[in-house]
């Protein structure tokens, strides 16, 4: 006999497995109150007789119809999950509807109790007084309904999406069995499967049904991997096995509720496969193995880290192994005031016990009290920690979980290492050799120093949990998991599966990119020697800064928005300009707002940049809040009203920045790596009527682009792990240039070690005296040298920081360098610092903008790209500039830049320039009218005299009146050089 191949063989096998787990069959659910009322009371009667028996006093015959009765009017005013936690109250008496594990295991009772719940499993069940319509298969907690599931077997020609299109279709989501109205929810989660492929819902509503993917991902990226059976039972087997399931109802659903156009958007949130896998793994790793390690969690935006941290937090503080606390506080440290939000809101829906959040807004002080007391759940900022250092005692005995959110500044280096401080216990072991050291220092010097050398390396007390979606290396390093040698993340969401399962938009599939053509020439007769590579930054910083190159995009950028984008997403697209700087960024703001209002368009711009700065347009100092005429905390809130399209920025928004209405993005800014990644990603969230993105890019490549995305696309790896003896070669670099002797750096810790309490008037004097004794060596170095020199000072101390926060052992001698040469390397003359302006030396000669690119830059080519081991920061080079004469710095970026102007195109121009400035009329509107009306309305008389003087360039001639692009170019050019050149004739 043929195997059955129809949906009920699949419905059959999954019923098999559940049973197999624990769950018992159904008796099936009323219609009118879609519970199983037989479960449901046989289950109160069992485990809480004593209550029935008080209730059958009362009612008598009645207790079973008065319990359901009473039930259901819960259900209606509190929502099944609220019920199924908390209970119910019946005529003085209270009725548990189920129980749920508890953390440690010193109450036989309550494991007695979590046994006893009944999980049923129910097939094809009528749910409607109205009409016949059945569900596949309702799981159900003690005869109340939770799950309902729709079933799709691929061989019957119907898959996952025809069950989707049952639900949106079929399933009135007005019926008892699908309510979902503010509080009062039914039937917790809805899922529609097939044999490989998951999808979730918690909340039906008609067409307006948004299924989310429960998949586990594959090769990287969405769905399922093969499986010893069906690809999808890993659903009904793990997630919907009896514990699983009322451990996510315990531990990980609830009632998410955002201030959405003034209005509350009430969410019912089921964890998606990730996150319940990611904390599930994390809280078995932490109570097997105890505090002390560390994890790098590496998910994708979109990947709902939220909450993934607030389930985390909220685990780890209650997580008891042996009947005792894993970790006495649980620290979040955060930038963002959402995170803390969403922590208080989501844990306050676990939690019956008020404070067990604790957030830190006030001071270091309340840092230091909250961690000293044992709060609970603590959240903070990084930059508190190195303030209450002394205000805490050691914290012995006392162990923490530390989650480190990626918006904070800095997952390594000093500031970091204060967290450690801060938190740091010792192991008996550790505090028996601690103690035998401290015995044999000889000075009170010493054993301070021995007591500082002790707090680095890796905390035998702390386990760190580290999130982000763009780990560097150096975050690899200190948080990656090292089973295999390399470091590598504890957990993978990554950037390819949130794109493929639509939790983000690819920001790459529609790009396109712009190379800016010109020419400077000299302004000044002198040919000046400058340094080379400052020279070539004053060059860009010139061009970048040019309000030629401003207008010129500016227009570019405001055409391309009204005709391409103006009517994205319903017609509320909005745009990001980014700039390189804040004087730019004010530049293009103040050329956008100028363009805008010559073609009458109606569509409004705002600025982003933090202090003060001098604006052209008005001849004063201004700040961001008087250009945009609103306080800087209010900028994303009228960005997000329907009055702005564009928002110009300079560093700021360009990480941690949501807004889903932003699709398209212009760049003009050099962005590459982690940076890059960040900054393009402020597209990627989605809307519901968001269709895609596109970025315009006037500076970077394809080629840098993909480069920077592609080691985040999938799992982020290593090439390999740091050489820990780097710090020692950069030890004896230290000591070739000989502008210390050991014996100053003994010196120089005999005092800095010394005990606050033995400290004397005048010894910070000395610490200076002993440090200047090197620096007045260093001033006799040749310049080279010098940079040679306070370039590799400065290298050791950035590694010596990272090096000791992640090596298994440490030196008390390398110690006392970093302390002597971090207060050298900034006592150091620095004489070279500074930009160099070359403003009034060079001019604008020539300019063009010419699109190189547009397409897709696909991160599915070739193969992943792996992350460079940390090196050291900063090159360890000269630090010493190269000069050269003006005119060569100025041949060499024409080389990178220009066009191929030969000298007779120059010829042509000027010609056509002289016919123009013998027109005193010319003359005379050049200097009585603004610089862009003056180039609208000579384009015409422009071109006749191109006409006039077209026998010089024949070519260049026909070019001009055949290539449209080309022609607006040069007329463009063209025009602001006889308009400048006019304003410096003799009146």
């Amino acid at each position: 006999m043929a195997i059955d191949q129809s949906e009920k063989a699949l419905e059959t096998a999954i019923e098999r497995d559940l049973l197999e787990l624990g769950y018992v069959k159904g008796f099936g659910y009323n219609r009118e109150t879609c519970l199983d009322h037989e479960t449901v009371l046989s289950f109160i009667k069992e485990t809480q007789a004593a209550t029935w028996q008080k209730l059958e006093k009362h009612f008598k015959s009645e207790t079973g119809s008065q319990i359901i009765a009473r039930l259901s009017k819960e259900l209606e005013l509190r929502g099944t999950l609220d019920v199924l936690r908390k209970g119910m109250d019946l005529f003085g008496q209270q009725i548990k509807l189920a129980y749920f594990k508890p953390e440690h295991t010193l109450s036989e009772q309550a494991i007695e109790r979590y046994k006893a719940n009944r999980l049923t499993v129910t097939r094809q069940v009528f749910y409607s007084v109205h009409h016949n319509n059945s569900l596949d298969m309702v799981l159900g907690v003690n005869g109340i309904p939770v799950v309902t599931m729709e079933l799709k077997n691929q061989p019957t020609g119907q898959n996952v999406r025809h069950a989707i299109r049952q639900y949106k279709k079929d399933r009135d989501p007005r019926e008892l069995m699908f309510k979902f109205r503010k509080h009062p929810i039914r039937t917790l989660v809805h899922f529609a499967v097939d044999s490989d492929l998951v999808y979730m819902t918690t909340r039906l509503a008609g067409e307006a049904t948004y299924f989310l993917p429960f998949n586990k991902g594959h090769n990287g990226g969405a769905g399922n991997p093969p499986a010893d059976g069906f690809r999808t039972q890993y659903l009904w087997q793990e997630v919907l096995a009896p514990d699983s399931l009322l451990d996510i109802l315990q531990r990980f659903m609830h009632l998410q509720v955002e201030e959405k156009n003034g209005k509350g958007k009430e969410t019912m949130i089921f964890p998606r496969y990730h996150q319940l896998d990611a904390v599930r793994k994390l809280i078995a790793d932490a109570k097997e193995n105890g505090a002390g390690k560390s994890y790098l969690i590496q998910h994708s935006a979109g990947s709902g880290k939220s909450n993934t941290i607030a389930w985390l937090a909220h685990r780890l503080s209650g997580l008891h192994k042996d009947d005792q606390p894993v970790f006495h506080s649980t620290i979040v440290i955060t930038d963002r005031v959402v995170l803390d939000r969403q922590l208080q809101g989501t844990i306050s829906q676990f939690e019956q016990t008020l404070g067990v959040v604790q957030k830190i807004d006030e001071n270091s002080a309340q840092l230091a009290e909250a961690i000293a007391t044992g709060k609970k759940i603590i959240i903070t900022t990084l930059q508190k920690f190195p303030f209450v250092l002394d205000k805490l005692e050691q914290q012995q005995g006392k162990r923490f979980a530390v989650i480190m959110d990626e918006a904070h500044s800095s997952q390594s280096g000093e500031t970091a290492q204060k967290v450690r401080e801060a938190l740091r216990d010792y192991t008996a072991e550790e505090r028996n050799h601690l103690e035998a050291e401290l015995a044999e220092a000889v000075t009170d010097s010493e054993a301070e120093l021995i007591k500082e050398v002790s707090k680095r390396g890796k905390p035998s007390n702390i386990s760190f949990f580290a999130f982000t979606a763009t780990p560097k290396a150096k975050t690899l390093e200190m948080f990656g998991t090292q089973d295999t040698g390399i470091p590598k993340p504890f957990h993978l969401y990554t950037m390819r599966q949130a794109i493929e399962e639509g939790f983000i938009l690819d920001v790459l599939s529609h790009y396109m990119t712009y190379q800016m053509y010109y020419k400077l020439s000299k302004a000044i007769e002198d040919d000046p020697e400058v340094e080379q590579k400052k020279a070539k930054r004053a060059l860009t910083r010139y061009m970048a800064l040019h309000p030629y190159n401003a207008s010129q995009k500016a227009e570019i950028i405001v055409e391309h928005f009204k005709t391409a984008v103006r009517h994205k997403i319903g017609g509320e697209a909005k745009a990001m300009v980014v700039t390189g700087s804040r004087q730019q960024a004010l530049l293009f703001y103040r050329a956008i707002e100028r363009y805008l209002k010559e073609k009458a368009y109606p569509f409004k711009a705002l600025v982003a940049f933090s202090g003060t700065l001098y604006d052209d347009a008005t001849g004063t100092e201004v700040t961001e809040a008087q250009v945009n005429g609103f306080a800087e905390s209010e900028l994303p809130k009228q960005f997000a009203t329907p009055k702005y399209q564009f928002l110009i920025v300079a560093d700021k928004y360009q990480t941690g920045f949501d807004q889903p209405l932003l699709h398209t993005m212009y760049v003009d800014k050099k962005l590459s790596g982690i940076q890059a990644v960040q900054t393009l990603s402020r597209l990627n969230r989605t809307h519901p009527a968001k269709q895609d993105t596109f970025v315009l890019d006037f500076v970077n490549d394809k080629e840098e682009i993909y480069a920077s995305f592609k080691p985040y696309y999938e799992a982020t790896e290593l090439e390999g792990v740091t050489d820990l003896n780097m710090i020692y070669d950069l030890k004896n670099r230290l000591y070739d240039y000989q502008i210390f002797q050991p014996s100053e750096v003994e010196e120089f810790a005999q005092v800095f070690f010394k005990p606050q309490n033995k400290q004397k008037k005048g010894e910070l004097a000395e610490l200076h005296r002993i440090v200047d004794l090197a620096v007045e060596r260093f001033k006799v170095l040749i310049d080279i040298e010098q940079g040679e020199c306070k370039s590799a000072l400065t290298k050791f101390v950035r590694t010596y920081s990272y090096i000791s926060q992640i090596a298994p052992f440490t030196d008390a001698a390398l110690h006392k360098l970093f302390v002597y040469v971090s207060m050298l390397v900034k006592k150091l003359p620095n004489e070279a610092s500074g930009s160099l302006e070359l403003d009034d030396e060079v001019k604008l000669s020539y300019y063009r903008l010419e699109k190189t690119f547009e397409g897709q830059i696909d991160l599915s080519d070739g193969e992943s790209e792996k992350l460079k081991v940390y090196e050291g920061d900063g090159s360890g080079g000269s630090g010493v500039e190269e000069r050269d004469r003006l005119s060569v710095i100025l041949e060499l970026v024409n080389e990178k830049f220009g066009t191929n102007f030969k000298p007779s195109d120059r010829v042509f121009f000027e010609q056509a320039k002289e016919e123009m400035l013998a027109d005193e009329i010319t003359i005379h509107q050049a200097r009585n009218s603004s610089r862009e009306n003056f180039v609208r309305s000579k384009s015409s008389q422009a071109l006749k005299s191109f006409m006039a003087t077209k026998n010089s360039n024949e070519q260049l001639f026909r070019r001009l009146f055949t290539d449209k692009d080309f022609q607006e170019t040069i007329l463009h050019a063209f025009l602001n050089d006889v308009y400048e050149t006019a304003q410096r004739l003799d009146a």
